[in-house]
Formats: structure tokens, sequence, C-alpha cells
């Protein structure tokens, strides 16, 4: 059977640690628990928050990673829906806005338009002075720093020393009339190209002559081969008519003779030869006087 220990002041057990009566040590009480340590006990257990407006923003972070931890679940949207519910309901329950709870809160991001408009307004009002003052403020600065800047330059380039002292180059006069000569041939080759670009179209000109020249070469050829051709023809008509003639009633002289003493008679070409069937001879009537 259990038995009820007996209990001392303000209801605490006899013989226990937390009792006002006994202590460890002997000879020695342990003192009430102070205002601090209740107050402690006492305090609220849910988060502090400074803003509904952020918790909101918060809230609707976290809603995507529950929408996906949900999806694949069986109930569907249902399913989605009450685990989005019971996550802000959990929320609300356990934070509390400027130490108030959800609801004795209103939502602060729908402030009258007036106050809005005044906050606008004060604000625009300090950056308004916040700028004035630089624009008086900067510039001043700004010139005094680049004015301390230059002058560090001019010390530094005043502190310059070169190691080697330079030397002045000195033209030699072989130079000189090297370069003298440079300008005359300069001036020579620019009147030769002159010169060259006037006499262009001359040239041109003969060029154009030559080859219609060469264009020509083929027609002189054939025509002092035809010459050649028809003085052929011209000879066998002359010796054709010297066969015609009988020699009982020519009687050639002297002179004749010698004069006909170095000349080579050629072989008589048959009637049905090629070249007489291309160039065929005309057939004349000789009338010889009696």
């Amino acid at each position: 059977p259990h038995h009820r220990r007996p209990t001392g002041r303000d209801g605490a057990a006899v013989g226990s640690a937390s009792g006002p009566a006994f202590s460890p040590r002997p000879g020695r009480e342990m003192a009430p628990p102070g205002p601090g340590k209740a107050g402690a006990a006492r305090r609220d257990p849910r988060v502090r928050c400074s803003s509904r407006h952020g918790l909101s923003a918060v809230m609707e972070l976290f809603a995507p990673f529950l929408r996906a931890v949900t999806q694949g679940q069986p109930g569907g949207a249902a399913a989605e829906g009450d685990v989005l519910w019971n996550f802000e309901t959990a929320l609300r329950e356990n934070v509390t806005i400027q130490g108030q709870p959800w609801e004795a809160i209103e939502d602060d991001s729908k402030l009258p338009s007036d106050a809005n408009i005044k906050i606008l307004e004060d604000q625009f009002d300090e950056l308004i002075v916040e700028t004035a003052a630089k624009r008086k403020q900067w510039p001043k600065k700004i010139l005094l720093c680049a004015i301390q800047t230059m002058k560090a330059e001019q010390e530094m380039l005043n502190l310059y020393q070169p190691v080697v002292t330079p030397e002045e180059i000195k033209s030699q006069p072989s130079q000189d009339a090297y370069i003298a000569h440079l300008k005359q041939m300069a001036e020579t080759a620019s009147k030769q190209i002159s010169a060259a670009m006037k006499s262009l179209p001359e040239l041109i000109e003969r060029a154009e002559g030559f080859s219609q020249a060469l264009t020509w070469q083929p027609t002189l050829e054939l025509c002092k081969l035809r010459q050649e051709i028809f003085a052929d023809c011209k000879v066998k008509k002359e010796n054709n008519v010297q066969n015609v003639v009988p020699p009982g009633e020519v009687t050639p002289t002297d002179a004749d003779t010698s004069k006909n003493s170095c000349i080579l008679l050629k072989r008589r070409r048959a009637a049905d030869s090629p070249e007489r069937r291309r160039y065929p001879l005309r057939r004349r009537k000789l009338t010889l006087s009696t």
C-alpha cells in the first residue's frame, strides 16, 4: 500500500530537498525561490516576432517545400491543403507579434494610405537635406584632394633623377650628304614616274596596234599562200601556151637560146592530179597569125 508522505509548510513534502524546513546540510534552512526564478518559470514559450507581414512572407517561402513533401501522397490536393493549413495553424499558435497573439494583431502591411504618404514624404525630405549637404561639402573635399594629389605628383617629379645623363645626338656630315643624295634620287624618280605616266596612253595605243597586227598575221600568211598558189597557176598557164605552139613554126634565135639556157624545165603534171582538181586551169583559145 502506498502511504502519503507528510507535508510541511506550503504543501512541501517533509524531508524533501525542495522544502523550506530541511536542507542537505544540518542546521541550515533553504531559502524559498525568488521572484526572478518564478518569472522565468512563467515565461511565455512562444517565439516572439515583430512583424506579422514578415512572418506571412516566411510562411509563403515554406509553402513550396510542403507541397513537394506531399507530392505523390494519397489524397492529392486535399492532403496538400490539410498539410498547409496545419503548418500555418501551428505556426500562428506558437508565435507572438510584439507580445500579443496572432489574432490580436492586424496585418501591418495594410497601413492607411495617408500614413504611407507621410512616411514617404519624411524619407524624401531627409534625402533632400542629405543631398544638399553633400553638394555643399563634397566639392570642397574633392577639390582639396585633387590639389593634394597634384602637389604630391609634382614633388615626385622633382625627386626623380635620371641614372644616365642624356647626350645630344648630332648628325655626321656624311649623313647629311647621304640625305641630300636621297632627296635628289627621290626627285629624279618622281620625274621619271610622271614622264612614264604621261607616255602611258601612247604605250597603250602601241600595244593595241601590236595586238591587232598579231591578229592580222594569220590573214597575211593566208594571202601569201594564195599568191604562191596563183603564181604557180600562171607559170603553168604560160607553159601550156608554149606547149601548144608547134615547134616547126617557131624558130628560136641565138638570144633566146642564151636566155633559156639557164631555165630549169619542170615536170608536167598529169591532168588528173589533186592540184588540178582543186585549181582547174582555164582553157584559152589561141589564134596564131600566119
